[in-house]
Parts: structure tokens; C-alpha cells; sequence
């Protein structure tokens, strides 16, 4: 199959990330991988998308990191939507926030035009599209998630800051990876007004209950189909603990990952999310877990999937090429019969 992935920026994008370990999957299975940043969409008159990508081909390689190196060193080339079998979109908006704003709906416009010349477009670009800022978060059952508002005004939020106790979280409704992400308490509470007007200069501002739990970090699981990501009986899951000091869990913002193991209460949250993904057609997915409560669902571009190979000494790349693999089977059995979104799940 021909495939494709679109990233925020070729110069950004690093050999061991996990988009190039989906694509050096793809390569060792015999396919054809196109590597696409969102400035090299555009539309043709014929209606079809003329993309510049880069590729290669013909080569062997021993590790993502020189597969993807060499990829990096090829001239553009160009490829249509036309030739395509599936395009992967896995460019962050929250990248693009205050730099270059344009990008940030791009791919799922384009995405949108591929789907018209029978591309399977994993996730669903309409879905990504309603889910490009938090909100997308709070249309999952209540009692998945940390009590919560969503809001411009002061004194809503520090009356909500009173209700919890003089303790929350506070972080911006659109973005990712920890940026302006703040907790305020009783120490900082001087500083409240300030950091409202900080995260209201990009829109509204999240208000969010504090979960004890978060000191030790978050959980980070891989849902694909709907279903927690596992490779004989091991699970693509790994803790996030926070760097001293630091609420945040990201791995780019200094939290260490650790191996931890699944268990019933997080299985069920997963079963819990699984109709909503399914529904909206989210092929691949980043849950992000403190205690018994969902605090993010990553629909973009999660990121971790090669630590957490290393960590268990497992290829779960693989395994979501495969699934991949079978719905282009799917999708040429039955023609015009089953639409994108449930495809994309399928």
C-alpha cells in the first residue's frame, strides 16, 4: 500500500519519534511511505491533491533512526492524493499556536479532499477537526473526568478556585505538551489574577480540579480501534513521573517514563472511552490517566510509542500497521459501502 503521513514540519520532526517509527514499520513491510509537512499540501485543479513529500526506497535499514535520517536527506518529490491508499495525519495544531496559525486546521482541510478521492484518512479528519482544542474532552462521560470549567471570567474562576479548596489546575483550552500549564494554591494565590490574564491572551482558559495522584505523575496508554494497544499480553502503557518540582508529565517537559502495569481500573476507564473513539472514527489515540480519572485524550499526535517499545522490548509499531493494513483490505472488498469515519475503527 501507499501511505503517508503529514507532520507539523520536516525540521521539527525527529528520527525517534513516533510517527517515523510508524513509517520504518511501514518500509520493513514492503510499503511505500511518503512523509508530508502541512506547508507541502495543496490543492490542483483537477481537484486532487499534489502533495511534496519525501521518500525513499530500495534500501535497507537497521534502525528507525537511519531509516528516517536518510529520509530527511532526499530531495522533495511529488505524489496525488490520487495514487495514495491512506493518509495518517499526525501534525500537532498546538505546535502551531501563535506561529503559524494557518497550519493549524490545514491538514484536516486537506484530509477532507483526500477522503473525496477514496483515501482512507486515519483519524477522521471531521472528527479531528470538532476535537482541536479540549473541549472535545468534556463530551466524554462525567465521571471519567476531574470536575471542571471552561471560562474567560475571574471571578468564576476564583470562585471555583474557593470551591476546591484553595488548589487547582489551570491551562489553556487550546495546546499540548504542558505548555502554560500552572497550579495554584494557597503559596501562589497572589498571583492568581495574573495568570488568568496570562492564559486568557490565547483564548479561554481551563479550570480544573486538582487530583492528589498527579504528584507522582500521569499514565500514558495507546488506544488503537478503540482498544488498549497490546502485543502478547503487554500493553503499550507506561508512567509519566513529573521532574522535581514540575506539575507537568510530559516527557519534552522533563517527566522520566517508567514501566508500570495495567489493571482493572484502568481497563475499565479504556472500555469506558472505547463507543466515543469508535463513533467519531479515532483510529489511534493517546490517554492520558492520574488515578481513576481521564485528564486528556491526545486525538492528534501521541507521542511515547517508541519509548515505550524500548521499555518492554516490544514492537507495537507493527501491530498498528497491520490494523492498518486491514482496513485498505476492507476498504477494497467493499468499494463505496462503508464510510471513513467507521473504517477508521473498524
Amino acid at each position: 500500500m501507499k501511505i503517508a503521513f503529514i507532520i507539523n514540519d520536516h525540521q521539527t520532526e525527529k528520527e525517534n519519534f513516533t510517527t517515523p517509527g510508524l513509517g520504518y514499520a511501514a518500509y520493513k513491510r514492503g510499503h511505500e511511505v511518503y512523509f508530508i509537512a502541512v506547508g507541502e499540501l495543496s490543492y490542483a485543479s483537477q481537484g486532487h491533491l499534489s502533495i511534496r513529500c519525501k521518500t525513499i526506497k530500495d534500501s535497507n535499514f537497521n534502525t528507525q533512526e537511519t531509516y528516517f535520517k536518510a529520509v530527511q536527506k532526499q530531495d522533495f518529490t511529488k505524489v496525488s492524493s490520487e495514487d495514495l491508499d491512506v493518509l495518517f495525519l499526525r501534525n500537532n495544531p498546538a505546535d502551531e499556536i501563535n506561529k503559524r496559525d494557518w497550519a493549524q486546521n490545514a491538514a484536516y482541510i486537506f484530509g477532507e479532499i483526500a477522503m473525496r478521492n477514496d483515501v482512507l484518512v486515519l483519524n477522521h479528519p471531521s472528527s479531528l477537526a470538532s476535537a482541536v482544542n479540549k473541549m472535545y474532552f468534556q463530551h466524554f462521560p462525567e465521571i471519567l473526568r476531574p470536575k471542571t470549567i471552561v471560562t474567560r471570567d475571574h471571578n468564576e474562576i476564583k470562585a471555583f478556585f474557593q470551591d476546591q479548596k484553595q488548589k487547582m489546575i489551570l491551562k489553556p483550552l487550546q495546546g499540548s505538551g504542558g505548555t502554560n500549564v500552572f497550579m495554584m494554591d494557597k503559596k501562589n494565590e497572589h498571583n492568581l489574577t495574573q495568570t488568568i490574564d496570562a492564559i486568557c491572551r490565547d483564548g479561554f482558559v481551563i479550570a480544573q480540579e486538582y487530583l492528589t495522584e498527579a504528584s507522582k505523575g500521569d499514565i500514558r496508554l495507546f488506544m488503537v480501534n478503540g482498544e488498549a494497544l497490546q502485543v502478547d499480553g503487554k500493553y503499550a502503557i507506561m508512567q509519566r513521573v513529573n521532574a522535581s518540582g514540575d506539575i507537568r508529565s510530559n516527557i519534552h517537559a522533563g517527566g522520566k517514563p517508567v514501566a508500570v502495569k495495567m489493571n482493572d481500573q484502568i481497563m475499565e476507564l479504556a472500555d469506558l472511552v472505547r463507543p466515543k473513539l469508535v463513533q467519531d472514527g479515532m483510529f489511534m489515540v493517546g490517554l492520558d490517566i492520574v488515578g481513576d480519572k481521564l485528564m486528556e485524550i491526545n486525538v492528534f499526535s501521541p507521542g511515547g510509542l517508541n519509548i515505550i517499545s524500548d521499555m518492554y522490548d516490544v514492537d507495537f509499531c507493527t501491530p498498528v500497521i497491520e490494523a492498518i493494513e486491514k482496513k485498505v483490505y476492507y476498504k477494497s472488498m467493499y468499494k463505496d459501502y462503508l464510510y471513513n469515519s467507521r473504517l477508521a475503527t473498524l
